[in-house]
């Protein structure tokens, strides 16, 4: 460990996730000197038990599941997967990016003429606005800083009446401490860590999986057409998905779980599983951070409330307290944390250049097949009284997913329903949907119409060319024609005072799966 107890640096950054770490290198493009402390893992969930290992967990799934394929005329004899080798390869992903974080901080340790990063490892307290005390192992020190950034992230939200043990009944910060594929498992959630994890493990063909879904969709805040899409997808996978589902409890037993489940409509139903997953989303890290000591209560969510800088807003004027990331209340999304921590560096040298925009962040799904999606949906135009035109367009007619044998996926775009037609929001599933939507983000940010886009060359074959289609069939220019393919391409309009409703409808979806 540097010797950092008598130095007074220009930032303290607690937490090493993409918040943290982004802030920190963002810092030495301007000469600062930052002590980065971490209590855990460097990389926060960013790479242990969270984005990293997760998504390497399922790019290892999808090749397990598209090797174990015989519909392509070839086939993989003999094929076979262990935990531990599956665990292996995952952490060795994540051994693999810590390494390059410590060795761009190592680059930049003792560097006083370019600015520099003193890494430190243990928790940390405010005592005050300017200092903070770091417990490590069997010692407490004193750092501090002209400013501070709380870059702590967020941990797995607990079940209130449901203790996980780490063993059989826990988060996702203990999928790695598995020692083989469980046999029968229940993921509690349905949001997209509980369908990614899902997906996951249905791809392996080793556990039986259910999922609980509480309500009558899974990923509650998309549309009812993506959802469908998903939810359909997964139980093809071999998912059992309970909707309308209320977990009664959890019995525990030596040899297995007993759960018991009640449904919507009156009925029960007792499944027997050897792991529960708890995956209903993320509580933000701001205990024990002294918080009471710098005059700041987080509000009821336990969210840090901040300015448009990252400033925190309290009772006291803390200009030189920042907070970026998963406890500002905001998307908890990598890309956020780590532009927060960025603008963050920015604000304290009085250089930002732009206040971010969270209106139209780009998200990817993992599921089989992805799904990314970008700016607005249906569900939020409609409660905006804003009216839209929507076009699904089916990858079945798209030429590249035709040679690629995976043409199970669509586009979706909506746009305004005026005369300048500006795109409003995309959903795409599919090969290759998560490389381009932030294509489709570039469009929406930028306030471009249908009519500009419809000027761009898409190469060929390309996957994109089902977003030039989809955009054609607005203008009814499209190649393919609804009329001919109404299975395919469904053009629809909604405006304020019509029905709530949402397309494509059920048979539709069901179509194209």
């Amino acid at each position: 460990m540097p010797d950092i107890r008598d130095n007074n640096f220009d930032i303290v950054i607690i937490g090493s996730g993409p918040g943290g770490f982004s802030a920190a290198n963002r810092a030495l493009d301007y000469g600062l000197h930052v002590c980065l402390i971490e209590k855990s893992h460097l990389g926060g969930a960013g790479v242990i038990n969270g984005v990293l290992t997760s998504k390497t967990m399922y790019e290892l799934s999808m090749d397990y599941s598209v090797a174990a394929r015989i519909d392509r005329g070839y086939r993989a004899s003999a094929l076979s997967v262990d935990y531990n080798q599956v665990r292996h390869t995952v952490l060795e992903a994540a051994r693999e990016k810590q390494y390059q974080m410590r060795s761009q901080i190592e680059t930049f340790t003792n560097k006083p003429s370019l600015g520099s990063i003193s890494l430190v490892n243990g928790h940390a307290r405010f005592l005050n606005e300017n200092v903070v005390e770091v417990s490590s192992k069997n010692e407490a020190f004193e750092i501090s800083g002209k400013h501070f950034i709380i870059a702590t992230g967020a941990s797995p939200r607990q079940l209130p009446d449901v203790k996980t043990d780490g063993k059989r009944i826990i988060t996702s910060d203990d999928i790695l401490s598995l020692s083989r594929f469980p046999e029968r498992m229940l993921i509690i959630g349905s949001g997209i860590i509980g369908c990614e994890f899902a997906t996951i493990f249905s791809n392996f063909n080793q556990t039986q999986v259910h999922l609980l879904d509480r309500s009558n969709r899974v990923l509650p805040y998309e549309d009812d057409d993506v959802s469908r899409f998903v939810s359909n997808n997964l139980e093809k996978n071999g998912v059992e998905v309970h909707h309308t589902a209320q977990l009664r409890c959890i019995r525990e037993h030596p040899d297995h779980l007993e759960v018991v489940l009640d449904y919507a409509a009156g009925h029960s139903k007792v499944i027997e599983v050897d792991l529960a997953l708890v995956a209903i989303g993320r509580v933000p890290n701001t205990k024990d951070l002294g918080l009471e000591n710098i005059g700041v209560s987080p509000d009821k969510r336990g969210m840090l409330c901040v300015k448009d800088s990252g400033q925190l807003e309290s009772t006291k004027d803390h200009k030189n307290i920042y907070a970026i990331g998963d406890i500002t209340g905001h998307t908890q999304l990598y890309s956020v944390a780590e532009f927060q921590g960025r603008m963050a560096v920015e604000s304290i040298m009085n250089n930002v250049c732009y206040t971010p925009d969270y209106s139209n962040m780009s998200t990817l799904m993992f599921f089989k097949p992805e799904v990314a999606a970008v700016g607005a949906n249906e569900k939020t135009l409609q409660e905006k009284s804003v009216g839209y035109r929507a076009v699904f367009y089916s990858n079945a007619l798209v030429n590249r997913a035709i040679a690629m044998r995976n043409t199970h996926g669509f586009v979706k775009i909506l746009v305004s329903n005026d005369n300048k037609q500006r795109i409003l929001g995309m959903r795409a599933a599919g090969p290759q949907a998560s490389a381009f939507i932030v294509a489709v983000a570039h469009l929406i940010n930028q306030g471009n119409s249908v009519s500009e886009v419809l000027k761009i060359f898409y190469p060929h074959p390309s996957i994109t060319e089902g977003i030039q289609e989809c955009m054609r069939a607005l203008a009814s220019k499209s190649i393919y024609k609804p009329l001919a393919f109404p299975d395919h391409i469904i053009v629809s309009e909604w405006n304020p005072g019509d029905p709530i409703t949402q397309t494509p409808k059920d048979e539709e979806i069901k179509k194209n799966k």
